[in-house]
């Protein structure tokens, strides 16, 4: 009895990693309402009733705009999540168009619930990821490095720390496909140094190993967040 309840256990263990982001949809649809509307919350958004869904719900115009890169990154990211399209809800996709000035910079972060695969449409792109900690803490973290040229295509693993850097001249431009409705951002220097309240900064200073000084300065400044 004692085996069958453990190898019942493992089953319903490794069942539940196939769900690796988000869940099937049980519906033809399940167009989101929005958060300030909805009477309770879920996991997502609660479904708006099927005979109010119009074709606006599933429809979002604008993605030929470039977006406003005057900002000290140089970078404005144009998100196209269950937020603005509100069809999305459990379809577990959603989009991004990326604009960068020259040298502009999406800087290092992370989705927490998507895989991203992008693809530039115009400029030079110099992009990369970072892989998480080694079994082995002999071995670093291995950064992964590429040059990317109009058509290119070029995928970043969930969850991974990722950037994306304008090394041209001229301004670039992508669009990226994510594998959630609701990817999630984590900006690494925003989160680290720009939280509220701030992290202790004895905290900071074991961790970096740096003067608290330094901590204390980079706390100071003003971190832009992107989208």
């Amino acid at each position: 009895m004692a085996v069958r309840l453990l190898v019942a256990l493992l089953i319903f263990s490794f069942a539940s990693f196939t769900y690796a982001s988000d869940p099937d949809p049980l519906q033809d649809f399940c167009v989101g309402v929005k958060d300030d509307e909805a009477k309770v919350f879920v996991n997502g958004k609660i479904c708006k009733d099927p005979n109010m869904v119009s074709a606006n719900d599933f429809f979002f115009p604008g993605l030929n705009m470039p977006g406003n890169t005057s900002n000290p990154l140089g970078s404005k990211v144009t998100p196209v999540n269950v937020n603005q399209l509100p069809g999305l809800n459990t379809l577990g996709i959603s989009l991004v168009r990326i604009d960068y000035a020259p040298y502009g910079l999406n800087p290092p972060h992370t989705h927490p619930r998507a895989t991203e695969v992008l693809v530039v449409v115009e400029g030079t792109l110099f992009v990369g990821f970072v892989t998480s900690n080694p079994a082995d803490p002999n071995v670093k973290n291995k950064l992964f490095t590429k040059t990317l040229y109009p058509g290119d295509v070029f995928v970043f693993p969930e969850g991974l720390i990722h950037f994306q850097f304008n090394v041209g001249k001229t301004n670039a431009v992508v669009f990226a496909g994510l594998s959630s409705q609701n990817p999630g951002v984590i900006t690494i220097a925003n989160a680290v140094f720009g939280s509220d309240p701030p992290i202790n900064l004895d905290v900071l200073t074991k961790a970096f190993q740096v003067d608290a000084n330094v901590n204390k300065y980079l706390q100071a400044q003003f971190w832009w967040n992107i989208d």
